[in-house]
């Protein structure tokens, strides 16, 4: 198992794309220290990467710099700190994305409450090899601290669905992904307008696909993602589903949808709302579970038609220590 190179190490021969992974943080220090210690242990099967670190704080303190700052002489990649004060997670992935450089010829993005396997970008970078894949995502699989309920950590709304290395997945997010830095030339970077509700991955990567752009999944290529005692209860779990409908209606918005479109998008939500309510007399038979899925489906619904309406979830105006 080859180790990383030294910061300022001569790349090996064969290894001539240079790629960035950038970690955009808010407030996390100690996950962020979690994740830069991962990322010390990459490794790889055949000749290093060119890479490099860059991590965007969106604290305006500054609150990531003192983790980077100890992290970077022991990581064992160049690793670049930057303040970007304006709030939104859009913006702090956009201000990555020009921070990498122009020589960067692919982008990484991974999640500051994340620690990558050891392989992780070894098998992002073969499978984008050999699929000639413009974008490569991976598995985010969850990781639940002590106490957390026994019915979340078996296979609850925390697992995501995984699918064949090599497949084209309908979604992916910037939570585990590697991409072309040509994507961004053709497309920009992501929507702004989105700084402070969320889901500017889930936009650009619809955008991208309606562009062309080739997206596989690496199921091997995994992070584990830490879920903490707050996000491990019903209420989030119940916000959650609200938001993600809200911004399903606001996506195809931005993304030109007609009056025809927005109607059915209504009436979806409409469909979900009473198939959840149905559907609580059989969950309660069921278990737990079953009836936490029938309430998210409500709020799933519930947020659609707020989304239709014109309502804004702004899930990242508050900070709530998540």
């Amino acid at each position: 198992m080859t180790a990383p190179a030294a910061p300022g190490a001569a790349a090996p021969a064969g290894a001539a794309r240079v790629v960035v992974i950038c970690v955009p943080t808010h407030r996390r220090p100690k996950m962020l220290g979690a994740l830069l210690e991962g990322l010390g242990r990459l490794a790889f099967r055949g000749p290093h990467p060119r890479a490099r670190l860059v991590v965007v704080d969106n604290d305006p303190l500054g609150s990531a710099r003192a983790v980077c700052d100890a992290a970077g002489p022991r990581l064992g990649w160049p690793l670049r700190y930057v303040l970007e004060p304006r709030r939104g997670i859009a913006v702090a992935r956009n201000t990555a994305i020009r921070e990498a450089g122009p020589d960067a010829d692919l982008i990484a993005f991974v999640d500051d409450d994340e620690v990558p396997d050891p392989r992780w970008l070894d098998e992002l970078l073969r499978v984008q090899a050999s699929h000639h894949a413009d974008v490569v995502a991976g598995p985010a699989v969850p990781q639940f601290l002590p106490g957390a309920p026994p019915w979340l950590t078996r296979g609850g709304p925390f697992h995501r669905r995984r699918y064949r290395t090599g497949s084209r997945p309908r979604a992916v997010s910037t939570n585990n992904v590697l991409i072309r830095r040509e994507v961004f030339a053709r497309l920009g970077g992501f929507d702004e307008r989105l700084a402070l509700i969320g889901n500017e991955d889930r936009h650009f990567f619809l955008r991208a696909r309606r562009a062309g752009v080739r997206i596989v999944w690496a199921d091997e290529a995994l992070v584990h993602e830490w879920i903490p005692p707050s996000r491990a209860r019903v209420r989030w779990l119940l916000r959650r589903k609200y938001r993600s409908g809200a911004n399903t209606s606001l996506m195809h918005e931005l993304l030109g949808a007609s009056a025809w479109r927005q109607t059915l998008l209504a009436a979806e939500g409409c469909q979900a709302i009473v198939a959840g309510a149905l559907l609580i007399p059989w969950a309660f038979a069921a278990g737990r579970p079953a009836i936490v899925w029938c309430l998210q489906e409500i709020c799933r619904g519930a947020g659609m038609l707020a989304g239709v309406a014109g309502r804004r979830y702004e899930r990242y105006r508050i900070t709530d220590g998540e």
